[in-house]
């Protein structure tokens, strides 16, 4: 599946809703500190943080891409539940691990803590987890 990853800063119409699919199927832990998916959308597009997988016009998956002076971020990122397990995420990070390696920075994962399966996820993909608390 050829996914491409972009920035999203002039989403139309359509990737609007589907950030709200993506989003919708996210557990509400990823959506922390944001009251809810809405806010966590127009947060990203407000900071210029929000990256996001297409494949044929359509947003697949989602995150947020932050760069810091002591390495770049990924956080908040999800994949429609009806595409998981088909690369999506992997692509994500790959792309925001380029990103950051041309920037001469280390990308970090941002996660909390307590969520195992995102720590043993982030081991696979060997991307180092910042654990948030």
């Amino acid at each position: 599946m050829p996914v491409i990853v972009e920035a999203v800063t002039q989403p139309s119409a359509q990737d609007r809703l589907d950030l709200e699919k993506i989003y919708a199927d996210a557990p509400a832990w990823l959506l922390t500190p944001h009251a809810d998916a809405q806010a966590l959308i127009d947060a990203g597009l407000a900071g210029g943080r929000l990256i996001a997988g297409r494949f044929n016009d359509r947003l697949l998956g989602a995150a947020w891409l932050e760069p810091g002076s002591d390495g770049w971020r990924l956080s908040h990122l999800c994949v429609r539940k009806i595409t998981r397990g088909r690369g999506v995420a992997a692509r994500l990070v790959a792309a925001a691990r380029q990103q950051a390696e041309s920037a001469g920075a280390p990308l970090r994962l941002l996660a909390p803590a307590q969520q195992l399966e995102v720590q043993a996820w982030a081991k696979r993909l060997a991307l180092p987890l910042d654990e948030q608390h």
